[in-house]
């Protein structure tokens, strides 16, 4: 699917994270592999540090901070919203709707259109989507985006192939029409046949939870789950972003007709930094307009990570009074991939904030 708007903008981010590193040293441990190989992945992967939510705590309890303190900041009000959008890969319950909690316990008027999304890394992409379809007919109200995850209470501890790698995160932006020229062109792609490289296998209509499907395995490679755990083909996943996300840059590029070299920053989804350098050879995009240290940082955060690398590298310049080109760019769960070319730039917040969540 290919889309084009204007006269749309991210009026602004604010990224909820955990208080607490969780260091991949002080977890190497948990893996039943020796020292020296886990220590190898650690360097080749990027791996240092990542942020995990309490066990108690929830999505929605994660998505509540933000909300929180956007409506204490003064930066929406109840009034100014006409709809929330979630996307999320963890709700805290197949019904309610965590869009719905939002709306009712923080009192949004009963005709804020409210949605939830079930995706996952591509999640950011497709809030984007609605938000700029809904702004067509919102006139001065504004869209509220949540991307947000607890991915880490769905994948083992034991699991050196994910655990290392996850990292929890809620994202809020905030999207408005605007009087400014901004031509955005938005394009999605899937590939379900692949769909299986990541997957949850217990928990829905086809393999409720139950004790049998929480019995820890150990798999072909020595990782230990069980089917209520997160699976990654690590592999597949690669394969699938290195045959895929270069034709769709390509693509993209020339049907806006623009040139790449043109593009002043490369906002891409944070699997890992491995892959990332990849990418960056395949693509022809030079190695240092695309940022790698999420992972590093904070963990692969889902469907947040596009905000969180916004936030972390350049959120002191998006609140500038300017534009700046961007080429916005996911892939994962689904598999799905998808990529955004527009301006981004004269927000009124760009930030991170910690909680004790």
């Amino acid at each position: 699917m290919k889309l084009h708007f204007n006269h749309k903008k991210i009026a602004g981010m604010v990224c909820v994270l955990p208080k607490e590193d969780h260091y991949f040293d002080d977890e190497i441990g948990n893996y039943p592999f020796p020292e020296k190989n886990s220590l190898r992945l650690k360097r080749t992967m990027g791996y240092e540090k990542h942020r995990v939510v309490k066990e108690t705590t929830s999505t929605y309890d994660f998505c509540k901070v933000g909300v929180q303190k956007l409506l204490d900041d003064g930066k929406i009000t109840k009034d100014n919203v006409g709809a929330i959008i979630v996307v999320t890969v963890t709700p805290d319950h197949f019904q309610p709707h965590v869009s719905n909690a939002i709306q009712g316990d923080f009192g949004f008027p009963e005709d804020v259109f409210c949605m939830d999304v079930l995706q996952g890394c591509c999640g950011f992409e497709y809030a984007l989507m609605q938000a700029f379809m809904l702004l067509e007919h919102l006139g001065d109200k504004k869209v509220l985006v949540v991307n947000a995850d607890t991915l880490s209470k769905k994948v083992s501890k034991q699991d050196r192939n994910s655990y290392p790698i996850v990292g929890d995160c809620a994202a809020l932006t905030l999207v408005e029409n605007c009087q400014d020229d901004n031509p955005i062109i938005l394009e999605i792609k899937a590939d379900g046949a692949e769909r299986d490289a990541l997957i949850i296998p217990a928990g829905g209509s086809r393999l409720p939870c139950s004790a049998e499907t929480a019995i820890l395995k150990p798999d072909a490679d020595g990782n230990i789950r069980c089917l209520d755990n997160l699976v990654m083909d690590g592999l597949a996943v690669f394969n699938f972003a290195m045959k895929k996300v270069p034709g769709l840059i390509d693509e993209i590029y020339s049907d806006a007709g623009k040139d790449r070299n043109d593009t002043e920053y490369f906002l891409f989804h944070q699997p890992n930094e491995f892959m990332l350098r990849k990418l960056a050879q395949l693509t022809n995009i030079p190695r240092e307009k695309i940022f790698s240290n999420i992972v590093k940082n904070f963990g692969n955060p889902s469907g947040a990570s596009i905000p969180l690398v916004t936030t972390f590298n350049i959120g002191d310049v998006m609140v500038k009074d300017e534009y700046h080109s961007a080429c916005i760019c996911a892939f994962g769960s689904g598999l799905n991939y998808a990529a955004i070319l527009m301006n981004i730039g004269k927000m009124n917040f760009c930030e991170i904030m910690e909680a004790d969540v």
